[in-house]
């Protein structure tokens, strides 16, 4: 359930009531995760995989409703800011969003909580606080367009008194989205419920990551990418995919112990209970592209010091736990990256149907050291997908996976899922919803528009659907 899918009044999701809500939803449920997007900054495209920032939080998600509590907004400012929208307007956000939040800005008085916090964050707050600030003076144009002073980070730094009061903004957001996003956290952990997080493989090329530390990527003299990730051409994308994502300095990042990798893990552990890596299969083989190809075409293979990576990252964080998303193209040297951290990885059920004996179908497993999905925020959702099967992959979906009379074959997935060895079973609140591509679709992979928008009705939680997915629960085992 991404957090900008909750309801709200407000346009989008955020970390206010709804979510305390979806938490009592969860309990009531026997459920025990949350799996929640990136919570990092959007964008253009506005994907939550292309932020500004890898390390800070969505001014988006920050509750309006909390900072009228504290006097910082009146009732009248609130009125203003509600909109009446099925989707996500991200356009009108961008244009409306900062401005009120500046407005509460301008009433608050820095206390010793927030003192605490800038100093505790200090290395990141400067550096975000300082390239928002430029990027406002720039008018949002890409950090390589700007002035030499403020293109070079380092001579950037010495500048930064001039923007003393731009970057103060920013540093409050982040003290604000960090302070209401633990309080969510705090409530969840009260009942029982563990906060799986999702961190993006790459960051964004117009981004705080890569202007403050370019070596860290493989740049041109003029910061711009010689290489961009992406996968290859396939049987669903004759093109493959062009992300467009810098793609790391691996031989200088082991050099110098991945401490740009322990920073970003140490960040992501503060705020999730469980991480999950997207595309783990780039830290053993990732394609990358020449920069300025208008297709994933002519790209090629290269490899990545996963296991020198993951060793340090586990003698940092001995106690972390990880998700490997390790679909798509695996190959040996995946599935040794794999065996080597121990990771459990995703089963995604949309993919068991396609071969007769396919690694995703659970009378597979080889042991429940495994995650499996019913979907994804990649996919179709369930229902559209089973109305979609054909031929041999319908007739082994009905072989495969039992049906019972008295449910949609949805919820009889559902219930294949959870009756898995798997350790844990994820499943979309679309799916539970019976929601179809039109009504429920996230994000459709390789497109660059018209993603990330969906929103919930704010009557789902009904008695009927807790009944329902707590009777599952309780019947497979799942909620103990």
């Amino acid at each position: 359930m991404p957090v900008s899918s909750l309801p709200s009044q407000y346009g989008i999701g955020s970390f206010g009531q709804a979510a305390y809500h979806f938490i009592d939803f969860l309990d009531a449920t026997g459920q025990k995760c949350w799996q929640v997007l990136p919570l990092n900054p959007t964008s253009y495209g506005d994907s939550p995989y292309q932020s500004p920032s890898s390390t800070a939080g969505n001014p988006y998600f920050i509750d309006l409703d909390i900072l009228a509590s504290k006097g910082l907004l009146t009732k009248k400012e609130l009125q203003a800011q509600k909109i009446q929208s099925k989707r996500v307007d991200y356009g009108r956000l961008y244009q409306t969003r900062y401005a009120i939040l500046r407005t509460a800005y301008s009433r608050f008085s820095p206390d010793k909580a927030y003192r605490a916090f800038v100093k505790k964050n200090q290395a990141m707050l400067d550096d975000y606080s300082l390239f928002m600030a430029l990027k406002v003076h720039y008018d949002h144009c890409q950090w390589t367009l700007w002035d030499s002073q403020h293109r070079d980070y380092q001579k950037a730094i010495t500048h930064k008194d001039e923007f003393a009061e731009e970057m103060g903004f920013w540093c409050w957001v982040q003290y604000t989205f960090f302070t209401q996003w633990q309080a969510v956290l705090d409530y969840a952990h009260q009942k029982g419920i563990l906060i799986i997080g999702d961190m993006p493989i790459y960051v964004a090329h117009d981004s705080m990551d890569v202007w403050a530390a370019p070596d860290q990527f493989l740049l041109d003299q003029n910061g711009n990418p010689t290489v961009v990730a992406g996968c290859p051409p396939d049987g669903f994308t004759p093109d493959g995919q062009l992300w467009g994502n810098p793609i790391y300095n691996w031989k200088k990042m082991e050099q110098e112990g991945f401490s740009w990798w322990l920073q970003r893990m140490e960040a992501a552990f503060k705020l999730f209970d469980i991480l999950r890596i997207d595309h783990f299969r780039g830290f053993a083989g990732y394609y990358n592209i020449p920069y300025g190809e208008p297709t994933a075409r002519n790209g090629k293979w290269d490899s990545a010091p996963g296991k020198a990576l993951f060793r340090t990252v586990k003698k940092a964080f001995p106690k972390a736990r990880i998700i490997a998303e390790d679909l798509g193209y695996i190959t040996d040297d995946v599935l040794d990256l794999m065996e080597y951290t121990g990771f459990p990885g995703m089963k995604m059920l949309h993919f068991a149907f396609y071969d007769e004996d396919a690694d995703y179908l659970p009378r597979m497993y080889k042991n429940s050291n495994c995650v499996v999905y019913s979907a994804s925020h990649d996919s179709d959702c369930t229902p559209t997908w089973i109305r979609n099967l054909r031929g041999e992959a319908r007739r082994r979906f009905n072989k495969e996976c039992p049906r019972d009379q008295l449910q949609s074959r949805t919820y009889d997935l559902i219930e294949f899922a959870y009756k898995s060895i798997a350790n844990l079973a994820m499943v979309p609140i679309q799916d539970y919803l019976l929601l179809n591509n039109e009504e429920g679709r996230m994000n459709i992979p390789a497109t660059a528009t018209g993603n990330w928008s969906w929103r919930i009705s704010p009557r789902y939680d009904t008695p009927k659907l807790r009944s329902r997915i707590l009777a599952l629960t309780t019947k497979t085992g799942r909620n103990k």
